[in-house]
This record gives structure tokens, C-alpha cells and sequence, in this order.
């Protein structure tokens, strides 16, 4: 999420593409931010649809930016105008400061203590759940492989497979 970039959103045709990543990480002792124009894996680089509260949501942030630009000025940081997760004086954000930021969210609401990276999987469930399948899960969270998709949310399908069972029994019942 940090990675995303301005350019890897297309208003105009609700898309949005998934190919650049940003990471924090220990170099030579002391942490620095890594920036890479490529996905952690080739199926992680993919192009989703941009739903229209996402698209409402980024609209916003996007005219936000630009008003922060505006009354900053010369204190804006120019390094980051390309990126859309920044602060309010441009400064590209650290992962680990998302992931801070929901769980202090999540604890002001007074709800259950979640990871920030789990809401992958909060939404890979509600998607099963509504009838979306494994294959198209896999696409959408850019897993490489089936198997991992499947290892992952098996589990979850029983409902499914139980929909299907009774499916099968409701026809044998007719002949």
C-alpha cells in the first residue's frame, strides 16, 4: 500500500495497478525505506478494479495533497509528489506507521486486536463468502499460486461444498 503510486491509478477507466513497492528494512545496522518498481512476486503486479468508494476516497486524498502542496510550499517535500500514501508535508510514510496508526483505530472503536496485514485475509473471507471463488481470491490478493489460496481459505469453502452437497441431494431426492 505504501508503494502506491499516482500514476498506477486510472480514474478515467477504474483501475488500478499494483507494481511498485516500498519496504523498511535493515541496512548496514539502521533502517532505511527501499523502494522497488516491482511486486514482491510476478503475480503480485496485477490491475484490479477501483471500486467507487476506494476511488472517492483516493479522489480526496489526491485534492488534500494538493492543498497541503499549496500552504506548505518550499517545506513541502518534493521527493514523494508521485506517491499517494504521504503525510502532510509530503514525507513518504513509514509501513510500520500504518500498521500503528490501525491498531490504535481498532482500539479506540473497541473492537477485537487485528493486524493491519489481516485484513487480506478479512477480505479473501468475505469473498468466499459470497460466493467468489478460490481462483478469482488468488487473483485478486496476487497469490502465486493456487495452493497457497487454497491452503490458506480451504476452510473457509465449506460452506460451499455444503451448498453443493445439498444441491446433489436435492436432485437425487427428484429421481
Amino acid at each position: 500500500m505504501i508503494g502506491l503510486k499516482w500514476s498506477a491509478i486510472d480514474f478515467d477507466n477504474d483501475m488500478i495497478t499494483v507494481s511498485h513497492t516500498v519496504a523498511r528494512v535493515k541496512l548496514d545496522g539502521k533502517m532505511q525505506l527501499i523502494a522497488k518498481n516491482r511486486t514482491k512476486t510476478k503475480s503480485s503486479f496485477r490491475s484490479l478494479p477501483l471500486i467507487p468508494h476506494v476511488k472517492k476516497v483516493l479522489l480526496e486524498a489526491k485534492a488534500q495533497q494538493k492543498k497541503n502542496q499549496k500552504q506548505c510550499g518550499k517545506q513541502y517535500n518534493p521527493d514523494y509528489l508521485e506517491y499517494v500514501c504521504v503525510d502532510d508535508m509530503g514525507n513518504l510514510l513509514y509501513p510500520d506507521r500504518v500498521s500503528h496508526g490501525f491498531a490504535d483505530t481498532i482500539k479506540k472503536l473497541d473492537m477485537p486486536y487485528i493486524r493491519f496485514h489481516d485484513l487480506r485475509h478479512s477480505c479473501a473471507s468475505l469473498l468466499l463468502a459470497n460466493g467468489i471463488s478460490l481462483k478469482e481470491i488468488q487473483l485478486w490478493l496476487g497469490h502465486s499460486n493456487f495452493t497457497t489460496t487454497a491452503n490458506i481459505y480451504a476452510h473457509l469453502d465449506m460452506s460451499s461444498k455444503q451448498a453443493s452437497a445439498n444441491t446433489i441431494a436435492s436432485c437425487l431426492a427428484i429421481v
